[in-house]
């Protein structure tokens, strides 16, 4: 008897060696007549960059300098995130007046006439009055013709209910702090009917941008007056914390760092009948009874070249159990994207047994029992190794319930 493991994606010389050790070692224990050999691929059949990822645009090296609009983006993606955010800096820090009060705007000044409205307080006056879509214009053109139309009302509800609201119009004194205000409502309103619409908007960064200047100048603001105080510190911030600028600025390194991965999957889907001809030629190079063992992507091409195989009638000689371990082939089945079955048939005739190991917490893993009912040949088996994922999904090979399943599978195969 022997053992044949098939590694999975993104697995090169070095990483393949320390797996299939860990795997031989194991296997040797529990079936010390048996031979087991391994089956690498990743080198001569996984993804490589050709042109080096000239593809990527603004390819630059992690930690240079930011694009020209990465601040902007970023700003947007944080106010997508919290409409509120820049209403909530306003509400809580207020303006910086200085020791004399020289901008004109006195924070919380305990010499303040009584009865005389705040500057902040008429641009909310003004924020209450709109209502709803407006009846013709460039705003009601803007707001139909990006998909925003149907979330603005609720957006112009919630930022006027806003206790960050009340709390930026009460601390704006005077006339600068008010225009300030004006178009950090028209900027918190604009990003709630985006963060609404979702992936359904049809809206540009300057379509934006001039629904919020539109927005401002109905509060009584001038949206274009740079140097806003909110905005400026939630840019800083947005920087560091939203996932935008941390793409554009990695996405040389990780879209290299993911090849071997991504790029293994895509290939095979392209181009997997050469991978499949190289196993069936490592299968049959030796005629004895053969438990195959795929992990991952290498499960999914051994279904393939089994099914297909099977198909023809002229099933893989000696294959006689499949064992797939975090493998994608059942959901691969159910969205058609199989080489080997058609979504809805059944496995073929001489397709062998199949034992298919899953991890719940292993995105990558997938259950086939309920996609192919009925059929007595497979079988799934949970294992736990208590590891989130990604850690999951190379976890299984030093679970002893993974041995014990396959000597139990072993044994229900009559494989001697």
């Amino acid at each position: 008897m022997r053992f044949l493991f098939v590694h999975g994606t993104g697995v090169r010389r070095e990483r393949h060696d320390t797996l299939f050790a860990l795997v031989r070692d194991r296997l040797t224990a529990r079936f010390p007549d048996a031979s087991v050999d391994s089956c690498f691929w990743g080198e001569r059949y996984g993804a490589t960059l050709s042109a080096q990822g000239r593809s990527v645009p603004g390819l630059r090296a992690p930690g240079g300098a930011p694009g020209p609009d990465d601040e902007e983006v970023a700003e947007w993606g944080l106010l997508l995130a919290d409409p509120l955010c820049e209403l909530r800096v306003l509400a809580e820090a207020g303006w910086d007046t200085g020791a004399d009060g020289a901008d004109g705007g006195a924070d919380d000044d305990g010499f303040a006439m009584p009865g005389v409205r705040s500057a902040g307080d008429r641009v909310l006056e003004l924020f209450a009055e709109l209502s709803g879509v407006p009846d013709g214009g460039e705003q009601a053109a803007l707001l139909l013709g990006t998909g925003l139309a149907a979330g603005y009302p609720a957006a112009l509800a919630s930022v006027s209910r806003s206790a960050e609201a009340a709390r930026a119009g009460a601390r704006a004194a005077g006339q600068p702090q008010a225009r300030e205000l004006a178009k950090a409502l028209a900027r918190a309103v604009t990003a709630g009917a985006l963060a609404s619409a979702g992936a359904e908007a049809d809206c540009t960064g300057a379509e934006r941008d001039r629904l919020v200047e539109l927005i401002t100048t109905r509060l009584g603001g001038d949206a274009r007056v740079p140097g806003a105080r909110a905005a400026a510190v939630l840019g800083r911030l947005a920087m560091r914390v939203t996932t935008q600028p941390l793409l554009n600025a990695w996405r040389g390194s990780l879209t290299v760092g993911a090849t071997p991965a991504l790029g293994d999957i895509l290939r095979y889907q392209a181009r997997g009948a050469d991978l499949r001809a190289f196993l069936h030629e490592r299968i049959t190079a030796d005629p004895g009874p053969t438990v195959l063992i795929g992990h991952s992507l290498g499960g999914i091409a051994l279904v393939d070249l089994l099914a297909l195989a099977a198909a023809r009638g002229e099933p893989v000689p000696g294959a006689r159990l499949l064992v797939t371990v975090g493998s994608q082939a059942p959901f691969l089945y159910e969205l058609g994207a199989l080489a080997g079955i058609v979504p809805g048939t059944r496995l073929p005739y001489a397709f062998p047994r199949w034992l298919n190991v899953y991890d719940r917490q292993d995105v990558l893993s997938y259950l086939a029992e309920p996609v192919f009912p009925g059929d007595p040949r497979v079988s799934d088996q949970e294992i736990n190794s208590r590891q989130p994922f990604p850690a999951c999904h190379s976890a299984y090979w030093k679970q002893d319930s993974l041995y014990a399943r396959i000597e139990q599978a072993v044994a229900e195969a009559e494989i001697g």
